[in-house]
Formats: structure tokens, sequence, C-alpha cells
């Protein structure tokens, strides 16, 4: 039998669920298989991004790094790993994609 929590001590366990962003990354394998997931904002309209999957951690990837992303394979299509860089909150959000081979 499982033992119940009390819900003071299930609170302090408690971690939100929150996707990471793949600037978090130290890199990225451009091999990693992208998935899509939806959310609902704060105004409850659903929205859709996608994401990378890194021991069991969705990362976020937005369009801006993809379409960074294909602009340097049309040039480098041999590249297998590169780096994110992120400034900037919200929409003043800006993204760098760097090569790493």
């Amino acid at each position: 039998m499982t033992a119940q929590k009390t819900l003071k001590d299930e609170a302090k366990e408690y971690t939100p669920q929150q996707t990471k962003n793949i600037a978090d990354l130290p890199d990225v394998s451009t091999s990693l298989v992208v998935e899509d997931r939806t959310g609902i904002d704060k105004d409850n309209l659903v929205y859709k991004y996608k994401v990378v999957v890194v021991d069991g951690e969705d990362y976020r990837v937005p369009g801006k790094v993809l379409g960074d992303l294909k602009a340097i394979l049309e040039k480098k299509p041999t590249l297998t790993k590169f780096a994110v860089t992120k400034k900037g909150t919200g929409l003043q959000t800006t993204y760098t994609v760097i090569p790493l081979d």
C-alpha cells in the first residue's frame, strides 16, 4: 500500500511543468527528432510549437532557429552540431544559431 501524502507535502514537492528553450542546451545535434506540441495561452487560445526531447525534457524550438538552421544547412549540409544563444525576453527575444562543426 502506498503512503498517502498530505496536500502540504505534495505542494512542497510540486514542480510546475515547464518547457525549456533550445538555447538552454550547450549544443544541439541536427539529428534530434522534432515533435509538435500544443498549449493554451493566458486568453485560453490554443497555440502550436515545436520541441526536441533531450533526457526526457522538452526544449522549445523557435521558428527563427529553424529558419537560421535551414540557411546554414544550405551552405553546409554536413553540419551535425550547433548552439543557440538567446538574448532578451518576450517579444524582444532574439536567437543566434552558431554552427559548431
